[in-house]
């Protein structure tokens, strides 16, 4: 379908898979189909977009928003009975407590004359949050179809692997999809397919260009990337607007936007600021911390040893792990020098963005910082996890890796300053 093609970019794969698996209308689909990937690798918007251009029968339920077994069961019935009851008339409220009531409810529900002799899609998204609800709930929604005798299919959708989801007692096995992450070249085609109709397709093109340029190697998550396009592009094109530079005139623009981009690069994720304050700042030219009420970061009271361990990051994040023993070890031995710098050495690293390191590396530097000994307790490893909820730190590993996670260090120089000057932090190596 060309109008599908033209909604779900770099996506033909997946989606020839999944209309595949749907079949015709009257067919019987393939009982639980389980669709993985990274955030931001499009999983619930080609779902989503799929089922609603073939005008399919579907209820979206995210798992994250019914966190109980009734809220999510209540969920689902009332959705199917609002798809099956007339425009017209007023559908009444389903209550549901269990999964055995849940069968019995849904072959009622599904007997309306809207619902027969077509596939019924159950979408659950961020499925991972079913695994702490009641043991027969997962292998139940996997054997949807069988249970009730009805022409059903469940999708799950994670960003977890479904070796993780197999219950030990075993269950029915889904089809299995993955959905990889958008390589360079896909972000590069969908973040220009969003040009604005007042420029031409070439010279945004060009602007994502520069923009992957710069962020890709630190975020490829496609929200943010398109957050900082969308947030980025006034100032880009600012020497077009003033009739100072033309559209083709590729170095005045990337000059103008530069420093506005490494300004960029300090807080992609952490959303310290809204977008019109952003704005403000694009106009007014001004630091970001002058901004009042900037940022919530720079109001937190972190604990004693999570400032240090915020530190240990920042430092393994934008030093090379080889300058480790001559930063932090006083007999570090004689230090060959060297008489030239590899290409990607001359470039500043707070451009290039932060790192990721692991565990170990991290609590080696905590521990040549701090001027008492520490201890690895279960203490420290909270403080850690803690600064990873606040989006301090960001875990980039996965712990089913052979080297353990690894992490980012979030936040900027004037953020690590700011702690530095703190009267209870006294740093014993630089």
């Amino acid at each position: 379908m060309a109008h599908l093609e033209n909604l779900v970019l770099c996506r033909e794969s997946q989606v020839s898979t999944l209309q595949s698996l749907f079949g015709e209308r009257h067919h019987f689909s393939f009982p639980s189909i389980f669709i993985y990937g990274h955030t931001a690798s499009g999983k619930t918007y080609v779902t989503q977009t799929l089922l609603k251009t073939l005008e399919l029968p579907h209820v979206f339920v995210n798992c994250v928003e019914c966190f109980t077994l009734r809220l999510l069961l209540e969920q689902i019935l009332n959705k199917l009975n609002h798809l099956s009851s007339s425009e017209d008339a007023c559908p009444t409220h389903i209550t549901c407590e269990t999964f055995n009531d849940f069968v019995r409810l849904f072959k009622q529900v599904t007997k309306a004359e809207s619902l027969k002799d077509q596939t019924v899609y159950i979408v659950l998204d961020k499925a991972e949050y079913l695994r702490d609800m009641e043991a027969n709930l997962l292998p139940g929604f996997l054997r949807l179809q069988e249970l009730t005798d009805r022409n059903v299919t469940v999708i799950l959708l994670s960003e977890i692997v479904w070796e993780k989801f197999r219950p030990n007692t075993g269950c029915f096995e889904p089809f299995v999809l993955y959905f990889p992450d958008y390589s360079i070249g896909n972000l590069q085609k969908i973040l220009s397919h969003d040009h604005p109709p007042e420029y031409s397709a070439d010279f945004y093109a060009a602007y994502i260009n520069i923009l992957l340029g710069v962020f890709y190697t630190v975020c490829r998550d496609l929200k943010e990337l398109r957050h900082l396009a969308v947030l980025n592009f006034p100032k880009y094109c600012e020497p077009v607007v003033k009739g100072e530079a033309s559209e083709r005139d590729t170095r005045k623009l990337w000059r103008n936007v530069e420093p506005h981009l490494k300004k960029a690069m300090q807080t992609v994720y952490l959303r310290e600021i809204s977008s019109s304050q952003w704005e403000k700042i694009q106009k007014d030219d001004t630091d970001p911390g002058q901004l009042k009420g900037l940022s919530a970061y720079t109001h937190v009271e972190l604990p004693y040893y999570s400032k240090f361990i915020l530190i240990a990051a920042y430092l393994a994040s934008y030093n090379p792990a080889r300058t480790d023993k001559r930063f932090f070890l006083k007999h570090h031995g004689k230090i060959k020098k060297t008489n030239f710098l590899k290409k990607h050495e001359k470039t500043s690293n707070h451009l290039l963005g932060p790192k990721p390191f692991p565990l170990d590396r991290l609590l080696a530097i905590l521990y040549s910082i701090v001027d008492s000994r520490v201890a690895a307790t279960a203490n420290i490893f909270s403080q850690i996890t803690s600064l990873v909820t606040l989006q301090l730190l960001t875990l980039v590993g996965h712990d089913d890796q052979l080297d353990g996670p690894k992490y980012k260090c979030t936040v900027s120089l004037d953020f690590i300053r700011a702690i530095a000057r703190s009267p209870l932090i006294n740093v014993s190596a630089s």
